[in-house]
């Protein structure tokens, strides 16, 4: 029983190794030949920024969708390179939930996220950095990503550990979770298919909470 359990956890780990390694990959060879310039708003990110198409929604041929589905605050900072090479006008960054799911604390989370500010702001220091909150999720209503709802309940003290990151770094945090929560919290399921992810009308939702700082 043992020898089945040790070999469904390294099953497990390896499934979750090839996840990240095939989609990962295959996203960031595409961003490191894709140049970013110092006139354009990059948005970057997990599968919900990775899930929008930022230009169109902003009506903004300078606005570059950065994100890749799956991703986490670490990973993120392996592959910043190009982006802080290109010295954005703009970054637009949401991380975290997927963090949260696979056990991650919070305390990581904010130090990830303390760096990459931290890099900017020494190699980039004229790109306007904004950090939006983290999304609800709704489990009570969907029952697909468990671990995601699972975790939800450290949501709120996340976002508010990154909003006092913010103030300590001097850059701007912005609250998108209040725009799509509804009165008990969760993501709006008005705005979601699956309780995780948004749909064109939480993209949306998302657009109209920030868009007069994406100009």
């Amino acid at each position: 029983m043992k020898r089945i359990l040790i070999l469904a956890a390294a099953l497990f780990a390896v499934g979750t190794a090839f996840a990240q390694s095939e989609y990962n990959r295959q996203r960031r060879s595409l961003f490191e030949v894709l140049p970013v310039y110092s006139s354009d708003i990059v948005f970057l990110g997990n599968s919900i920024t990775d899930g929008c198409e930022w230009a169109e929604l902003f009506n903004n041929r300078h606005v570059k969708n950065r994100g890749i589905s799956g991703d986490r605050s670490g990973w993120l900072l392996d592959r910043l390179d190009p982006i802080v090479g290109g010295h954005p006008k703009k970054l637009f960054l949401m991380i975290g939930v997927n963090d949260l799911a696979a056990g991650v604390s919070p305390d990581e989370i904010v130090a990830n996220v303390a760096r990459l500010i931290d890099r900017f702001q020494s190699e980039s220091r004229w790109t306007k950095i904004y950090v939006q909150s983290v999304l609800p999720v709704n489990g009570e209503s969907f029952a697909k990503f468990k671990n995601h709802y699972e975790h939800g309940r450290l949501i709120v003290p996340l976002n508010k550990r990154l909003e006092t990151l913010c103030d300590e770094k001097e850059v701007t945090y912005l609250d998108v979770w209040g725009a799509l929560a509804d009165h008990e919290g969760r993501l709006d399921k008005r705005y979601t298919n699956d309780g995780l992810h948004l749909t064109g009308e939480g993209y949306v939702v998302w657009r109209d909470a920030i868009k007069q700082h994406v100009k």
